[in-house]
């Protein structure tokens, strides 16, 4: 039959055999050819869509980044990004605390670890996190704190302001048989 191979297939489908490195070209070439025909690439996650993480600024490490974020990994990777990371959850994490020696000693903490990072010179992304100001940080738990404070004291207050339901029993008036 012309055109056909000795087993029969179609002959492009029989991938060169790489025997030099002009070949591995042609060689690579035509197996993605091949899985293109087979539709091996075919309803691939994300297919269609734009990448994501290739806005208009540069950072040379968006993938590591986005690799912790979207795996949820924490303890991993240097300490530049595990530093932004945890400048983002800084504040949430004051939060949970109840005394101001406490909040001091973590803001004061992480401003150490902050110094140590930028004084590495281990090499990967640099440490572009800034430090805290410890007194701004107090300030600004108090503040917080005595927000959520009047928040609690205003949702109590609703709380014991009697609520009418929405079925209510009706009284039924007057006397019947």
């Amino acid at each position: 039959m012309p055109g056909s191979s000795d087993d029969g297939g179609d002959p492009r489908d029989q991938p060169p055999t790489p025997l030099n490195a002009q070949n591995k070209a042609a060689y690579v070439e035509t197996a993605i050819q091949q899985a293109i025909r087979r539709g091996d690439f075919d309803n691939l996650p994300g297919a269609g869509k734009p990448i994501d993480g290739l806005g208009t600024h540069h950072d040379p490490d968006w993938w590591i980044r986005r690799k912790i974020e979207n795996e949820n990994l924490s303890g991993l990777g240097p300490p530049a990004l595990m530093l932004r990371v945890e400048d983002r959850e800084l504040d949430g994490e004051l939060d949970t605390l109840s005394r101001e020696e406490d909040v001091r000693a973590v803001v004061e903490d992480f401003n150490r670890r902050v110094r140590e990072a930028r004084r590495q010179l281990l090499g990967g992304p640099p440490v572009v996190t800034k430090l805290r100001d410890v007194d701004a940080e107090i300030a600004a738990w108090r503040e917080r704190r005595a927000a959520g404070a009047a928040s609690a004291a205003k949702a109590a207050a609703d709380d014991r302001q009697p609520r009418r339901g929405m079925f209510r029993r009706r009284r039924r008036g007057g006397g019947g048989a």
